[in-house]
């Protein structure tokens, strides 16, 4: 849904799956999205941690998203992942926590996270 929110908007996508493809050179792209899911007991992925080493610098512009299960944990363990991300980048945007699978109800929220960010960025640059 971001990625197709993204090319509706205008902007270039290149997407690189954590833990799947080689590092990307961050300095490259003027705003960036990472996406997790929280792990065990609030964790954040060891995928998601490794990323996070091999830009090896503190980005300005990066928006975080993911996803989480209340059933596991509750309220207190949900997308734990998202706020330490979000807290350690310093982001300018309040991270995007939405249940497993977007749909529903949760697309709007997607999808108002995005133009808060785009607009954000645009009023910036």
């Amino acid at each position: 849904m971001i990625e197709k929110g993204l090319i509706a908007d205008g902007s270039a996508v290149e997407m690189h799956r954590i833990g799947i493809d080689p590092p990307v050179d961050a300095s490259r792209y003027g705003l960036i999205f990472i996406g997790t899911f929280t792990w065990e007991m609030g964790a954040t992925p060891e995928e998601v941690k490794d990323f996070v080493l091999e830009i090896g610098y503190k980005p300005e512009n990066v928006a975080v998203f993911g996803t989480g299960d209340t059933q596991f944990g509750g309220d207190d363990l949900y997308c734990c992942a998202v706020n330490k991300l979000e807290a350690f980048y310093r982001s300018k945007w309040n991270g995007l926590k939405i249940e497993q699978s977007p749909r529903g109800s949760q697309e709007p929220k997607v999808k108002n996270w995005l133009e808060g960010v785009l607009h954000d960025v645009k009023s910036i640059t």
